[in-house]
């Protein structure tokens, strides 16, 4: 019994201690808290002190000033003396400032009340989460964190003015620097070797980016967007590129005009020149990107013309080039509420017409092949017939009459008679001919559209209308996944399905030969025939894409997204190696050093570990309830940290080349969520930034126990640098950021440049390390939403990038510069003047894609019976580096129809004065598998 009561005081004793060191880190926490929050108020204060006094002189000096004409009072001189010396912020927010301030204002002012309650009260994102109600009732929690947050907000806003501009300050003794981030300061040392910070230079690093592969495409919400070429390319876009592919030569072209979303896309009737349009967007100073529309060659991908700068407003919806005239006109909708029709002269440049279409949505836009005066617009429970003449548009309704009104007319398309042929959201095509008789009262004037046939097309929506080069017709179909084609007397000829996880058919256009392309909405670009199936060409995401890992010393990187699917592609042959479909919305990803296993970390604070070969799951854990930002496996791989939005690192033990899991303890100190980590080369040490910008260190084997000198770290030198913060990387940080700019930051395997992504749809480019402040980089564009992740590839040969939510993916080749080609601008964005120059495509043997008679035919590993309704419970299906044939047709008919080959047209020069945009040329990989 003595025994017992022995061991139980011995627990109880251990028990304490523990408790002791917690509560010990807790206050000591809350002084280091407490001795910034004075800081602040001490700038805070006299900054005021500053203002009182500027305001009582003025005001003194405009009494003596206007003594005959009365006295200015001191409050009107007070505040015309705070806009004179710029309390008036000059900058407009970024999308996040005003969610960005409140939330790191209540996490500033609830930390004491926190920290009095120990560790069982974890602050996170903008709100108190405690998790003891013992010490205060709600009521009384509620009032003071109400009074707490508009105190601070007050405080903070005259921080922010005060510190606005202020730049980084180093300490007398020369052993630290800080730096400001929404008027909070950020302590970073400066390590031992670094003998007079003075002597620290920053350059442009001589490593530049080309654009070598775009991975995705955009069909989730756009239409009619995939065409063929006379150069035997594909032609689509994603992001703010517009994509040339040669499926048979595995290469890549890219059109780098265009500054955000591209939206809408129409070809020349001579098939060389292209039209896109683009979305407004905003730039990283809040000055407006103007919608417009780009003429560009498809042969040189030099820009024509720029269109509609300034008189478009939300962004171009649909366009079209006029036929009848060859392609001298081009007609735009303008997404705006009224949806404005325009008609441009678009060589000269010159608006020639301009009317208010309707307030409904406008879907498609399309000149007459044979009449030069007719347009015709469809959309939301209507069909115009557009009657140009000089300057002006007369407007004729499309009248249904006897025939059931649809909720939308989808698409149009013309027949050789010219009649117009529509499909509609009823999965009904509508033929309407131009009437030649004078009509019964109330039908309609003279020689208007009129409806004379119907036809059932589909179960569900007719998406697309594709007319075909020998008189028939394709139509690609909703709820029932088909493309049928019609003859020419529009009679069901032949069709096939397409499975359900492709998605719904959203564009569908002529191949060569008897081929086809087709869109769909989940992303996919397939070709094939009704005789041989369909096989994937293009795959991306579909969701906000976030998470980003590169295999440790194979060619190939893993992407995870709020699409739940996990993607492993091979950076050499473009392709996708397999894909798994997660129960998790997917957020963060790493290899493990073997690189026999990937762990990735989801919304929900689950984590998997995969098999990188077989993508079978090894492990799954789960690591409280909110989102994990980021994972990461040590230098040996013994060990796991994984970073989550409830403040915590917890770690793991790692054992059998990452196939076993331990926990192991969690490191505890952060005042917000986890945002970047990294771990020392010995394991023994993590760095870890948060979301209120904090710079901490832990010491690992001691029982995951937070450094509190952090001078004791300065010299450390981290295995990887991903972390935002820290005196290496400082300078990357433009001038006035509120501390969200910044996504993600890599360094390169050779220690010598760093790769930054940032809210503002740019990749960078800087020199390792950059350690002073608005340093020089190399910024690209390609990425139309904030840019979510970065990495380089094992040998430091390319650099990924990932897109939100425009879901693509890029891959950059690292290039030397060549000092003879460099200009003394350190920017390389699209509005400034560097335009990259296509080189010539080379030929080589076009890479089968279908089995030969020579060649063992390759063993489909997709060919799904596609079920009524999505099945999610499966994988979604993953093209390999070879072959695959998706779709099994059905048994072709005794007399197929044969389609002729596309002619190659003339290459057009581009129009003098014009300038090339962007552009990249991919070379075919070196050797095919």
């Amino acid at each position: 019994m003595d025994g017992f009561a022995g061991s139980l005081d011995d627990s109880i004793s251990a028990a304490s201690a523990s408790d002791v060191q917690d509560r010990l880190s807790s206050l000591e926490l809350r002084v280091q808290q407490q001795e910034d929050e004075i800081t602040v108020m001490k700038a805070a204060l006299a900054d005021v002190l500053r203002r009182l006094a500027l305001s009582e002189d003025t005001a003194t000096t405009a009494k003596k000033q206007t003594s005959t004409k009365g006295q200015t009072p001191l409050r009107e001189a007070y505040s015309m003396s705070c806009i004179a010396n710029g309390s008036s912020s000059s900058r407009k927010p970024s999308h996040r400032d005003r969610d960005s301030s409140t939330v790191s204002v209540t996490r500033k002012d609830t930390f004491s009340s926190a920290a009095k309650r120990g560790h069982s009260a974890k602050r996170g994102t903008g709100m108190e989460r405690s998790q003891s109600s013992t010490w205060e009732s709600g009521e009384e929690s509620r009032n003071k964190l109400v009074k707490a947050a508009s105190t601070s907000k007050l405080l903070a806003k005259v921080v922010k003015n005060a510190d606005k501009h202020k730049d980084p300050v180093i300490s007398q003794e020369g052993d630290y620097i800080k730096m400001f981030m929404r008027g909070r300061p950020i302590t970073m040392f400066i390590p031992a070797d670094v003998e007079n910070y003075e002597d620290v230079r920053t350059e442009l690093p001589p490593e530049k980016l080309k654009l070598e592969w775009v991975y995705g495409y955009r069909g989730r919400d756009c239409r009619a967007n995939v065409y063929l070429l006379p150069t035997g390319e594909s032609v689509y876009f994603i992001a703010s590129v517009v994509v040339l592919f040669n499926y048979e030569e595995r290469t890549q072209r890219h059109y780098l005009g265009h500054t955000d979303c591209v939206k809408c896309l129409a070809v020349h009737p001579d098939k060389i020149r292209i039209a896109t349009g683009q979305i407004a967007g905003v730039d990283k100073d809040g000055r407006p990107l103007q919608p417009h529309v780009r003429v560009w060659d498809s042969v040189s991908l030099s820009t024509l013309q720029v269109i509609g700068l300034g008189t478009f407003e939300r962004g171009v919806g649909s366009l079209a080039f006029s036929k009848a005239d060859s392609g001298t006109h081009l007609a735009v909708i303008d997404d705006c509420n009224d949806h404005m029709l325009t008609v441009w002269d678009w060589q000269k440049k010159s608006k020639i017409a301009e009317i208010k279409s309707t307030n409904e949505v406008v879907l498609a836009v399309e000149f007459h092949p044979t009449d030069a005066n007719t347009i015709v617009t469809c959309g939301k429970s209507h069909i115009f017939f557009w009657t140009w003449a000089g300057t002006s548009l007369a407007r004729k309704q499309g009248i249904f009459g006897k025939y059931e009104k649809p909720k939308f007319v989808q698409c149009l398309a013309f027949l050789n008679n010219g009649d117009i042929l529509t499909g509609d959201s009823g999965g009904v095509m509508l033929i309407w001919s131009r009437s030649t008789v004078e009509p019964a009262p109330g039908k309609g004037p003279k020689g208007a559209y009129q409806i004379s046939r119907q036809i059932k097309a589909h179960d569900g929506s007719v998406f697309t209308l594709c007319q075909m080069r020998n008189g028939t017709l394709l139509t690609g179909g909703g709820k029932d996944h088909k493309i049928i084609l019609w003859d020419h007397g529009l009679n069901p000829e032949r069709d096939i399905e397409v499975p359900d996880q492709y998605g719904t058919i959203r564009a569908v256009a002529e191949g060569k030969g008897e081929q086809i392309l087709v869109g769909t909405s989940r992303n996919f670009v397939l070709r094939g025939t009704f005789n041989d199936g369909f096989q994937v060409e293009v795959q991306g995401h579909t969701d906000e894409l976030w998470g980003l890992a590169s295999h440790p010393f194979k060619d190939l990187f893993l992407t995870c997204a709020q699409d739940r699917q996990v993607c492993l592609w091979n950076s050499v042959d473009h392709c996708l190696e397999w894909t798994r479909l997660l129960d998790e919305h997917g957020h963060c990803a790493d290899f493990h050093p073997s690189g026999a296993v990937v762990a990735i970390g989801t919304h929900s604070g689950k984590w998997y570990a995969l098999d990188a070969e077989t993508r079978d799951l090894v492990a799954i854990h789960t690591d409280g309830n909110e989102q994990l930002s980021v994972i990461r496996f040590s230098v040996d791989g013994t060990l796991l940290a994984v970073g989550s939005h409830d403040n915590f690192i917890y770690l793991y033990t790692v054992s059998d080349k990452g196939r076993k899991y331990t926990r192991y303890g969690k490191c505890i100190g952060h005042s917000s969520y986890i945002t970047h980590l990294d771990w020392s080369p010995d394991n023994k040490f993590i760095m870890s930034n948060s979301g209120d910008y904090e710079i901490l260190y832990w010491d690992i084997p001691n029982g995951c126990k937070y450094i509190r000198n952090r001078s004791e770290c300065k010299d450390i030198d981290w295995a990887t640098y991903t972390c935002v913060l820290g005196y290496h990387v400082f300078g990357v940080w433009p001038e006035g950021s509120d501390g969200t700019d910044i996504n993600a930051l890599i360094r390169s395997h050779n220690r010598k440049v760093i790769a930054l992504a940032d809210d503002f749809c740019k990749v960078h480019l800087f020199q390792y390390p950059c350690a002073r402040p608005k340093a020089p980089s190399h910024k690209y564009s390609a990425h139309s939403s904030h840019v979510t992740n970065v990495t380089f590839m094992h040998n430091d040969s390319h650099l990924v990038s990932t897109g939100g939510k425009d879901t693509s993916v890029m891959q950059w080749r690292l290039v030397e510069k060549t000092p003879s080609l460099v200009p003394s601008d350190s920017s390389l964005s699209l509005g400034e003047g560097l335009l990259h120059n296509s080189n010539p495509r080379v030929t080589i043997p076009a890479v089968p894609l279908t089995p030969t008679p020579t060649e063992p035919a390759v063993t489909p590993i997709a060919t799904p019976t596609p079920p009524s309704v999505l099945d999610l419970t499966s994988d979604p299906p993953a093209v390999p580096c070879g072959d695959t044939a998706i779709v099994t047709p059905p048994p072709p008919p005794t007399k197929p129809t044969t389609n002729g080959r596309q002619e190659s047209s003339p290459e057009t020069p581009p129009l003098s004065g014009m300038t090339p945009p962007h552009s990249e040329s991919t070379p075919p990989p070196p050797t095919a598998r």
